[in-house]
């Protein structure tokens, strides 16, 4: 485990016209050792969808910051969100961990969609049926664990991503693309996320019928000095309401 790294890549656009994505993800460095991301898409769009994505992803990093373990989380945000908007608000939560203390990664799926894992061996479809949160009474997630091995990249997503070229009658076939991914090569997921986001983009004429977001995680042999650590975000600063800039403070002379 010591000679290996991982790497992660995210991608997220709004649906067309809208200000911001519905869709949030958060990251924590978990209290045993590893990390975890958590992936969020509120129902329906824009602002409303925000807040409740928001909502829910918020509520999940704090009980992962807690200890809870992800399968705990994924039920505990389910019964917070059903009481608190009466089961009339759904939203569909994934949390991908890598956890150092088990050596494995942890994906847990309260999404229709599914997520994919990519290796040497070749691609694994996780597709068990697995329903949004908030809706229904005792919803419970589907749990996936895979090693922690070199060359792994998991692919994990909101369904918005599925639905590009709807509207053309075209298909992402992303199952189809992630198969040919050369996984032994050990390219930087980045440019995976990047090739896919670009592909659904462009099925929509650059009009995403939907927020769409995409992350992927890479075990890679370390490149770097051991324990070097990276994080580089990009993102558009939007004006999502009217600011004032604070007073000059007065300067005694």
């Amino acid at each position: 485990m010591a000679e290996l790294e991982m790497r992660v890549a995210i991608a997220k656009v709004p649906r067309a016209g809208e200000i911001e994505s519905g869709d949030t993800l958060e990251m924590i460095e978990r209290p045993g050792g590893g990390f975890s991301f958590v992936l969020a898409d509120g129902q329906g769009s824009g602002r409303s969808a925000k807040t409740l994505s928001h909502l829910v992803a918020t509520r999940a990093i704090a009980l992962l910051k807690d200890g809870a373990r992800d399968g705990a989380v994924a039920r505990a945000v389910h019964d917070y969100l059903y009481t608190y908007r009466m089961g009339q608000a759904a939203a569909t939560l994934n949390i991908l961990s890598v956890d150092f203390a088990a050596h494995k990664i942890l994906v847990t799926r309260n999404n229709p969609a599914p997520f994919f894992a990519v290796t040497p061996q070749g691609l694994r479809s996780f597709n068990a049926p697995s329903a949004p949160i908030g809706l229904q009474p005792l919803i419970r997630p589907q749990i996936s664990e895979l090693p922690i091995t070199a060359y792994t990249y998991v692919v994990m997503f909101t369904d918005g991503l599925l639905r590009a070229g709807e509207r053309s009658g075209e298909d992402l076939g992303l199952p189809n693309y992630l198969a040919a991914w050369p996984a032994r090569e050990g390219r930087d997921p980045q440019t995976l996320v990047d090739s896919v986001m670009q592909r659904a983009l462009e099925l929509d004429d650059g009009q995403p019928s939907d927020d769409m977001s995409i992350v992927v995680l890479a075990i890679l042999p370390r490149s770097d000095a051991p324990g070097l650590r990276r994080l580089m975000v990009s993102a558009p600063i939007i004006a999502t309401g009217h600011y004032e800039p604070p007073d000059e403070p007065e300067i005694e002379e």
